[in-house]
């Protein structure tokens, strides 16, 4: 199982950050270890003093796929989850100012929580899915489906043309603005339109 995640997907994020918006999705791996479910407590870690949230719409691959078509990619993901993808802001910085990787930044255990999944059929518009980060009951990030830069269908296709889509994998599909730091004893909630669907405190 992989987890793929889209970066620079959402204009309002791009600029925050200070970069350009990409001509192709921008994509990187974590690893399974990074998972983190059925709201489980964040134990921050020793290694980072800037540990960002980013809250993201997630897809589920039902299928095997190689050098899929964008007309036929939407046959290819059958759940939509929320998830929090967890950034040692302070890792990538210095290792972008180096022109070094920044895996450690993404991939370390736990930055990836995830909520359950529900089937796509409960959403009457794939491109009208409203989601939303709330930090100690306070919103701090909200986006919409149909404000990606990149579409669903269109980062399936994309990301097939490089590795396999297996059954199983996760597409975390890029964060709204609002992105910020988070601190021992923090609640976040993350809501796909006006449910809960993740909860998680930090240790």
């Amino acid at each position: 199982m992989k987890i793929i995640c889209i970066g620079r997907n959402y204009v309002d994020h791009i600029k925050e950050l200070h970069h350009t918006v990409p001509a192709d999705p921008v994509f990187f791996l974590k690893p399974d270890t990074a998972l983190l479910i059925r709201n489980r407590p964040f134990y921050y870690p020793d290694f980072s003093r800037l540990i960002h949230h980013e809250v993201e719409l997630v897809m589920k691959i039902s299928k095997v796929g190689k050098n899929i078509q964008p007309a036929f990619a939407n046959s290819y993901f059958d759940e939509i989850a929320v998830g929090l993808d967890f950034t040692a802001r302070d890792l990538q910085d210095k290792a972008k100012q180096n022109g070094l990787p920044w895996a450690l930044s993404k991939g370390f255990d736990h930055s990836a929580p995830l909520s359950r999944f529900v089937p796509k059929t409960k959403f009457l518009d794939l491109s009208d899915i409203s989601f939303r980060l709330d930090l100690n009951s306070k919103t701090v990030q909200t986006g919409n489906s149909g404000l990606m830069i990149f579409s669903f269908d269109q980062i399936i296709s994309y990301i097939s043309r490089f590795m396999t889509l297996r059954t199983g994998d996760l597409i975390f599909t890029g964060t709204p603005a609002g992105v910020g730091p988070v601190q021992l004893g923090d609640q976040l909630e993350a809501y796909i339109e006006d449910q809960k669907f993740l909860s998680c405190t930090v240790k």
